[in-house]
């Protein structure tokens, strides 16, 4: 099962930070002063872990390795499942695992928790999930993990949770190692904590996990988890993770680029992360990219645009005072076609 994110409620208290409030977007400059540096930390906590909370969208089976579910390739059950024949390889799978085979356990449990041929059953997955994770089987013990951290289809046990979750992480799957890291912050909130998780971030953001990517970026800029501070690398990280459509890294990275903090000043490249981002739908990059049409910083001025993209973030519950006043300050006409353009807008 694809998992989504969840809070584990924790702060990570070592970077302390807290995403910036709608009415306190920073207002880029349009004619920043070269050599100019800012020394404020990026204003977002870190990525949160992974649950069962709710069913992801689903992955294409195409890219789904067998290796996944700790089978060969040539798996008659597996095969079947990378065709779409979701039913063909449950019973498959079903008879092998029955007599202890790990691989199909874990196939078995994959199929019921997203309910591709056979109807969605994520107690009973929860079952051949623990029989194959007892066996050693990475994604197995990921996903039980999760399940006992969550607590609704098995009795919630969150250290058994933390014992599986390493167990995954240590043998390499990204999602573990990124969560683990999560795990051991939530334990030790403080600079320790995170001097405990930083490898576990380092080695999913190898993998290319945009969350774990996001996190490292988070670590240099501040200078936490035993992590000098390093902008250049921090503005690499945050070029990774907006590069996989990461939209909080994408807003980061602009702003980066606007004010030329670890590498050089690009108006142009900042416009276009914050416009990819905005269209993603974030609010508070519409909210921005309404600014930099307003003052024409990486892009020309165009007060219609500004208009449209902040009646879209307005209308999706941001409000910006400064942009109230600039809105209020349009033509009849330019309200007008604001609106329009605001209609057609993502």
């Amino acid at each position: 099962m694809a998992p989504v994110r969840f809070p584990l409620q924790a702060l990570l208290a070592a970077v302390m930070i807290q995403a910036a409030a709608a009415e306190t977007v920073p207002q880029p400059q349009p004619k920043p002063e070269t050599g100019v540096h800012t020394d404020k930390p990026i204003e977002k906590q870190l990525p949160q872990p992974a649950t069962t909370a709710e069913p992801a969208p689903l992955p294409s089976v195409d890219s789904i390795n067998p290796d996944r579910f700790g089978a060969k390739p040539a798996d008659a059950a597996y095969g079947a499942f990378q065709r779409g024949l979701y039913k063909t390889a449950y019973n498959l799978a079903l008879t092998r695992a029955r007599n202890g085979d790990p691989a199909a356990q874990t196939l078995v449990a994959e199929i019921l928790s997203r309910g591709l041929g056979v109807p969605l059953n994520a107690a009973e997955a929860s079952k051949w999930y623990a029989l194959a994770a007892e066996q050693g089987v990475p994604e197995a013990q990921f996903q039980y993990a999760l399940m006992l951290l969550d607590g609704r289809y098995v009795k919630k046990d969150p250290k058994e949770a933390y014992a599986l979750m390493q167990a995954a992480a240590e043998a390499g799957n990204q999602l573990a190692q990124f969560n683990f890291a999560q795990m051991l912050v939530q334990q030790d909130p403080g600079d320790a904590g995170l001097t405990k998780a930083v490898s576990y971030y380092e080695r999913a953001a190898a993998t290319g996990l945009a969350d774990a990517q996001y996190a490292m970026s988070q670590i240099y800029a501040n200078g936490v988890g035993g992590k000098p501070r390093d902008d250049a690398q921090a503005r690499r990280f945050l070029a990774q993770a907006a590069r996989q459509n990461y939209d909080t890294a994408q807003i980061d990275l602009a702003a980066w680029m606007i004010e030329g903090r670890g590498g050089a000043r690009d108006l142009k490249s900042a416009f276009g992360w914050t416009k990819q981002a905005a269209e993603g739908g974030n609010v508070a990059a519409q909210n921005r990219l309404a600014k930099l049409y307003m003052q024409g910083i990486g892009t020309d001025p165009d007060l219609v645009l500004a208009g449209a993209w902040y009646v879209v973030a307005r209308r999706a519950g941001l409000i910006d005072p400064d942009m109230d006043d600039f809105l209020q300050g349009l033509s009849d006409d330019q309200t007008k076609q604001a609106l329009q353009k605001a209609n057609r807008l993502p």
